[in-house]
């Protein structure tokens, strides 16, 4: 209020000052007719009084008007509650004032200016982008070409309907191994394995359902995410996270690492390339799945994990030819209750475990995965299964795994 009533003061200063800048002009403009006055035009001496007393009258009343006035009652209501909406912050900055004429004239001509320099290379860049949109950043016009950027897909918290749309046929190369494929929209790594919000199921408590989701995510991580277990080593920390009071589990586990076999094969459970083979491209591997939990059946609280994992991969003879391979994983663990069952505290019993590899040589047991490249023409092995895509994850994993055909990689 004080503020508006001291600019309304300025504002009738300012006015006063005109008016005397204009009667000092006139007679100015009145000496000014002839250097001489004549005699019957009157000096500034001889003006009458009552022109004198005018002039006053007129002065007065233009300060009276253009003097600060003690405003109504409502307008201090308004101004009040424009204060408080002020202090709240419900206000947009520089609410009280916008730019002065001048201001704004000096940007319209900054504006004027600026574009006055800018429209011969606006004009240019407009006529070659509709040359070749491509050279536009994003997807503006669909025309991306295979290292545009894609926004991630959200979290996946369902089972898909459908599998993924179909992507443009392009070749993976080192430098965009996921060219081509739905997974270059996946999180990478680690960060697809999102946990859902940790809750309490019957009896169990939000802090155990919490554990247990942890130790899932811990085992996913550490059998199929882990360099030293992609490459090949032993993957003692995915081992450390099962119970060894499990029956048989664990030495089939051993067994398989040990001397695979088509009865025992390691990669049922865990991602393993034959370094001697392959190498990976880069250090990204995409993942997409969800996890899901219930009470379990031994008083504990049950886990459902259903991931998939995109594995980029070279040659390790020096080729830099890059193909792909898919690897579908559904587990099933519980985290049962040490005081009830003959169980180890903080390690996951296995209740099943499931898989699906797309592009892997079929009746190959040596404990590894062994990719196929485009450029190899003959296959290790007729495929006895049926085609599918691997990248489709609306569909249930069958108890059977005849080697089949990929849609694509």
């Amino acid at each position: 209020m004080v503020v508006l009533a001291f600019t309304e003061f300025l504002c009738g200063l300012s006015h006063i000052q005109d008016l005397l800048v204009k009667a000092l002009t006139e007679r100015l403009e009145l000496s000014l007719v002839s250097e001489k006055p004549s005699d019957d035009q009157p000096s500034a001496s001889e003006i009458p009084d009552d022109v004198w007393e005018q002039f006053t009258r007129d002065t007065e009343r233009d300060i009276r008007g253009s003097a600060p006035k003690e405003p109504s009652a409502r307008a201090r209501m308004v101004t009040e509650r424009l204060r408080r909406q002020e202090e709240r912050g419900e206000l947009p900055p520089g609410w009280r004032t916008g730019p002065t004429w001048q201001e704004r004239n000096g940007r319209a001509g900054r504006r004027r200016k600026l574009w006055a320099v800018l429209g011969v290379p606006v004009a240019v860049a407009v006529a070659v982008v509709a040359l070749k949109p491509s050279l536009l950043p994003g997807d503006l016009f669909g025309t991306d070409g295979p290292g545009a950027a894609s926004s991630p897909l959200p979290v996946e918290t369902a089972a898909p309907t459908a599998p993924p749309a179909a992507s443009d046929p392009e070749t993976p190369t080192l430098d965009e191994p996921f060219a081509g494929s739905p997974a270059l929209r996946w999180a990478d790594g680690e960060a697809g394995i999102v946990l859902p919000e940790a809750k309490a199921v019957g009896p169990v408590s939000k802090d155990r359902v919490e554990q247990a989701l942890k130790l899932t995510k811990k085992l996913l991580v550490a059998a199929n995410l882990d360099p030293e277990t992609v490459r090949g080593e032993r993957p003692e920390a995915a081992l450390s996270v099962l119970d060894p009071k499990q029956p048989k589990l664990l030495d089939d586990l051993n067994t398989a690492l040990r001397s695979p076999s088509a009865e025992q094969d390691p990669v049922t459970m865990f991602s393993r390339f034959d370094p001697g083979e392959i190498r990976p491209v880069g250090d990204v591997i995409k993942t997409r799945g969800r996890m899901t939990f219930e009470k379990g059946s031994h008083a504990g609280v049950a886990v459902r994990a259903d991931y998939t994992f995109v594995y980029p991969v070279m040659r390790a003879g020096g080729s830099t030819e890059v193909t792909r391979t898919i690897v579908r994983r559904v587990l099933d663990v519980e985290l049962a209750d040490p005081a009830r069952y003959r169980v180890t505290p903080g390690r996951l019993t296995v209740r099943k475990y499931d898989e699906e590899i797309g592009n892997s040589a079929c009746d190959v047991h040596d404990g590894y995965l062994h990719p196929e490249f485009p450029s190899s023409g003959d296959k290790s092995t007729d495929p006895t299964g049926p085609t599918t895509d691997p990248y489709d994850r609306s569909r249930s994993l069958d108890d059977g795994h005849d080697c089949g055909t990929v849609t694509r990689t």
